[in-house]
């Protein structure tokens, strides 16, 4: 059984994909979209869904450092409502703060080029949520229990 982890941006959205018994969270792919425009991105990703044989979604749920919501974290928000509106897949919110920085260290550490770095960073921040969600369910058997 697979999860998914995703990184939503204004115009990108990454995407992790844990092996099949939800143990390692892998770089999958990132999708474009025109800004702001999430309904596009629906289709693509539910092909993904149904051709992995999905059974849970990590979404990244970007905070303010004090904890706070604000314009990006209700941009998550609205995004899982709508993948609900497709799906009856379990969504998990998972605290991303620092994620995108984590994997902008990474990549640095990987003497990635900044052009290459830019073309994957979304898809490593989305490895990261979906690498603490697995940990997090790891004693509860992994993607399979909420």
């Amino acid at each position: 059984m697979r999860c998914l982890g995703l990184d939503l941006g204004t115009k990108t959205l990454g995407i992790a994909i844990s092996d099949k018994t939800a143990t390692i969270a892998s770089f999958y792919k990132v999708l474009h979209f025109p800004q702001n425009d999430y309904a596009s991105v629906i289709d693509p990703l539910m092909e993904i869904i149904n051709t992995k044989d999905i059974q849970a979604i990590a979404l990244g749920l970007p905070k303010n450092m004090n904890n706070s919501l604000g314009f990006a974290a209700q941009r998550s928000l609205d995004f899982k409502k709508l993948l609900e509106q497709n799906t009856n897949i379990p969504i998990t919110l998972i605290d991303e703060r620092l994620s995108t920085v984590e994997a902008e260290n990474i990549l640095l550490a990987a003497d990635i080029s900044r052009q290459k770095r830019k073309k994957v960073i979304d898809g490593v921040a989305a490895t990261i949520i979906l690498d603490t969600y697995l940990k997090r369910k790891e004693k509860s058997n992994g993607c399979n229990n909420e």
